[in-house]
């Protein structure tokens, strides 16, 4: 795979970004590609080490040293096909992706890892520009009828596959246009939207039609959905936002963190008429979670114009290096450092928010804090200690609550009758990923509860298999680590 002696002879290189000070005044993606040659000296770095650990890093099992070989020898086309033949969507987990299969690398044991994001990215960018990625109609129709509910990257996913087997599929919606949360909680200057909609304008191409606008559970009802449609996935996500119960929560500018980056989402896209702005604009911000999402509102405040940004995680600081007791190729629980981190926020951890404080019109105004401990015992939980004498009052016009979610929501659960754990996950088995009533699947982080991009696509292939297999009998759509490689 690749170059023989690749991985000795070059060193990895990854994507330049535009300056901090030319990206923020816009929210465009602002990555600085590498040029061919360079992507292809990229791909033969990948080693021909035997094992390729990088699979089982993948949760989509994608044919990494593959489409580097592809790569490598210049057979882009030959690339993009085996991109997809496991992954529907790589112009997505090419940009979004934490990258698991890269930790997993032979060669980061003791160098770089291969950079197997990017390759996957140039792949799939250059299939939609020399025009590969063409609709792949179904020669006929089975008579079956699916809803998906979610229009995220497990429903997306589930309904290419199953349209793919001849069934008709209708994705249902509630917010305006299709994409969930790459759409209204990505930020732009992450993934540009017009990223969204080409991949959907092949989708729609392909015959899978879509309903937005629609709440299932209040516009319709389980029971029309379970009379109109012979199999429905639940694909809705974890969108329970976790709280911060402490004294002062309910000041005015205390905001969770989804509803201030979709907000914004809508306003880059043109949306004006919000009943309340959320802006960060001249405010000293605190974002407090450590996360992702956290990073979103750092680089999102920062581009509003916010006059401090700080960032808070009540976890100590990781070390940049791969922990002890997290050994390859399992996934390290590393300090990561964002774009966003880069643009001007500063990080403070082991630090716990105890109170939000106000004026007298209800508007925050600052918050206290006390630094914390954590003691570790083995075989426990490790418990968490505030740090004595260590209060402080920090200045806050905006605080944004980026702690992660609770579980999924529970209305449609509720009509159907579905059994759900203790987070208000959906119960269905992940053999088969059925629920408890039949015809009724769920996939995603509906189902496993919140997790990354490539598993809501695992999720959403490996449901439509089962789906396909309820409808039919038996199923030819391929499971994880299968592809069919003619399929672009």
């Amino acid at each position: 795979m690749g170059k023989t002696t690749g991985f000795m002879e070059y060193k990895r290189q990854n994507e330049a970004y535009i300056p901090v000070e030319e990206r923020i005044k816009n929210y465009n993606e602002f990555t600085q590609p590498l040029k061919e040659d360079e992507i292809k000296n990229q791909g033969a770095r990948c080693m021909d080490c035997g094992i390729p650990f990088c699979h089982s890093g993948c949760p989509l099992g994608n044919l990494i040293p593959d489409f580097n070989d592809a790569v490598y020898r210049g057979k882009w086309e030959k690339a993009a096909q085996i991109l997809h033949a496991t992954n529907n969507f790589p112009e997505f987990t090419g940009r979004l992706c934490p990258a698991p299969c890269e930790e997993a690398c032979v060669l980061g044991i003791n160098e770089d890892p291969v950079s197997i994001e990017n390759i996957e990215k140039n792949i799939v960018e250059n299939a939609f520009k020399n025009g590969w990625i063409k609709p792949i109609i179904p020669f006929k129709r089975t008579g079956k009828t699916i809803a998906v509910i979610g229009s995220g990257p497990a429903g997306l996913a589930a309904a290419q596959q199953l349209n793919r087997a001849g069934h008709t599929v209708t994705i249902f919606e509630r917010d305006e246009k299709p994409g969930g949360l790459l759409r209204y909680g990505i930020p732009d200057f992450k993934m540009e939207k017009n990223v969204i909609d080409r991949r959907l304008e092949i989708l729609k191409q392909e015959g899978i039609l879509f309903k937005t606008g629609v709440h299932v559970g209040i516009d319709i009802k389980a029971d029309e959905l379970k009379e109109q449609f012979d199999a429905v996935i639940l694909c809705g996500g974890a969108t329970v936002r976790r709280n911060l119960p402490i004294p002062g929560s309910d000041l005015k500018g205390v905001v969770q963190a989804m509803d201030f980056l979709p907000q914004n989402n809508r306003r880059v896209d043109g949306i004006t008429d919000f009943v309340e702005e959320i802006l960060a604009t001249d405010k000293d911000v605190i974002v407090i979670g450590g996360g992702d999402t956290g990073s979103d509102c750092i680089g999102t405040s920062i581009r509003h114009g916010a006059k401090s940004v700080s960032n808070f995680e009540i976890m100590p600081m990781a070390t940049t290096e791969r922990p002890v007791n997290q050994p390859w190729p399992f996934w390290p629980m590393r300090l990561r450092t964002s774009t966003s981190h880069k643009e001007g926020a500063e990080r403070f951890f082991s630090i716990s928010t105890k109170k939000f404080i106000g004026d007298d019109n209800g508007n925050l105004t600052g918050l206290i804090t006390t630094e914390v401990e954590w003691e570790i015992n083995p075989g426990q939980r490790p418990i968490l200690k505030e740090v004595e004498g260590t209060e402080k009052e920090w200045k806050c016009d905006l605080a944004l609550l980026a702690l992660g979610f609770t579980g999924s929501e529970t209305t449609l659960a509720d009509q159907f009758g579905l059994k759900m754990d203790a987070r208000t996950n959906i119960e269905a088995s992940e053999n088969n990923y059925k629920t408890n009533i039949p015809g009724v699947f769920a996939a995603g982080d509906q189902r496993r509860g919140q997790s990354l991009i490539v598993w809501a696509i695992s999720e959403g292939r490996q449901a439509a298999h089962h789906v396909d297999k309820y409808l039919m009998g038996t199923s030819q759509l391929p499971l994880k680590g299968q592809g069919d490689l003619p399929r672009v």
